[in-house]
């Protein structure tokens, strides 16, 4: 049988299940450990009681003749993205119409599941650090060469660091996708209005796309930093925006998110100007059978005035993780960026060590986890990621232990 030789020939493992393979080693020759965890982006505060108890009802309710839910719409419920559409935008200028949101089990399998739309040889720009799955998934299908010295050869990087304070440049030649995460993961930066502009008037001026997640927009605090690409002029015209539901209201379990596709974005498919929009209803319809009723209607209900209560609580309480770690390491004399408008500290490693030799020094005397800047990119070594997804009280302790290292 003759397999995928794209995946076949990723190198390594997924950076996550990586560090867990490390952790899962060393716990298990030193059981007595007690290992703290800011490393994968994985919440820890429970569902908001209001959610959880709406979704509850939601499951019973298929236990009854009346309640009862077959197949859902392919593309979601429309109460659900009415709520989106109400919430996520109207309040900042943006207009859309119900056919332009597509619901999702979440921002990772979409911005995975996008490149299908993707010619075989589109040219892909990424910013460096970066969220890993938007190279694997582009890697899988074969557009980014062979791999080298920890770079693709055919992948346009973009680089973000402390040199160009994290605003990345337009891509110098032709791409043909450009993929942008902000509030950023891992770097925990933003960019303003002012800063996303020039990448819509180079995707509107090279008849490129820009894939724009937006997963951490609920822990904006600054009133510049937008919510979304589409509050920047022309942006409908040129970008595809994806959200997900687990870190705004703690769903990576529950597994719920969504993605916007404008009817006014186009693309060349063998001469012929075919709309985005279309031909990811065609897929989703193909490939995908919908989020369960229950689940969409827990997502609902983060929109509901008790939900957006109790979930703007846990968001506090992870900035306030945020600040304590970004305080924390400050006074310990370390670089830090990032925990501001984001779950994310991102750190410069002592005395330029190597990214992943500090994970096992902070692994192995501090007993706690992070996950390695080299793990996102080139421009990610010499750096280290911390998240505030862990309690208030394991925050502290893992500072203290870090700083003592230090």
């Amino acid at each position: 049988m003759k397999l995928n030789p794209y995946i076949a020939a990723l190198p390594a493992g997924y950076l996550f299940a990586e560090i867990a393979k490390r952790v899962k080693t060393y716990s298990a020759a030193h059981p007595d450990a007690d290992i703290l965890k800011l490393g994968i982006g994985d919440v820890t505060r429970p569902l908001s009681r209001y959610v959880a108890d709406e979704m509850a009802k939601a499951a019973a309710a298929m236990g009854t003749p009346e309640g009862f839910r077959g197949y859902g719409p392919d593309y979601g419920y429309e109460f659900l993205i009415n709520a989106i559409i109400e919430n996520d935008y109207k309040p900042y200028g943006v207009n859309l119409d119900v056919e332009e949101v597509f619901i999702s089990d979440g921002a990772k399998p979409d911005v995975g599941n996008l490149q299908e739309l993707f010619s075989p040889d589109a040219v892909i720009a990424v910013t460096d650090p970066v969220y890993p799955v938007y190279v694997d998934s582009n890697a899988m299908a074969g557009r980014l060469g062979h791999y080298e010295d920890g770079k693709w050869s055919k992948l346009c990087y973009l680089p973000c660091n402390a040199e160009n304070g994290f605003v990345p440049e337009v891509p110098k030649g032709h791409v043909d996708v450009i993929y942008l995460c902000y509030p950023n993961n891992p770097t925990g930066t933003v960019l303003t209005r002012e800063q996303l502009k020039p990448f819509v008037d180079y995707a509107r001026a090279h008849d490129a796309i820009i894939v724009y997640d937006s997963a951490y927009k609920a822990f904006i605090s600054t009133p510049q930093v937008p919510h979304s690409i589409y509050e920047v002029e022309g942006a409908d015209e040129c970008a595809i925006e994806c959200c997900s539901f687990s870190k705004t209201a703690g769903f990576t379990g529950v597994r719920c998110g969504y993605m916007v596709i404008p009817k006014k974005l186009t693309g060349d498919a063998e001469g012929k100007q075919v709309s985005l929009n279309k031909l990811w209803q065609r897929r989703t319809s193909t490939k995908f059978n919908g989020v369960s009723y229950p689940v969409q209607v827990a997502a609902a209900a983060v929109y509901a005035p008790q939900g957006k209560k109790e979930i703007q609580e846990s968001i506090d309480a992870y900035l306030e993780n945020a600040r304590i770690i970004r305080e924390g390491l400050e006074k310990a004399g370390c670089t830090v960026f990032g925990g501001v408008d984001s779950p994310y500290v991102w750190m410069k490693t002592p005395g330029d060590m190597k990214s992943w030799d500090f994970f096992d020094l902070l692994l192995t005397r501090a007993h706690v986890v992070g996950t390695p800047g080299e793990g996102f990119g080139p421009s990610g070594e010499g750096y280290f990621r911390l998240t505030a997804f862990n309690t208030k009280e394991n925050t502290i302790e893992a500072v203290k232990r870090i700083v003592d290292v230090l």
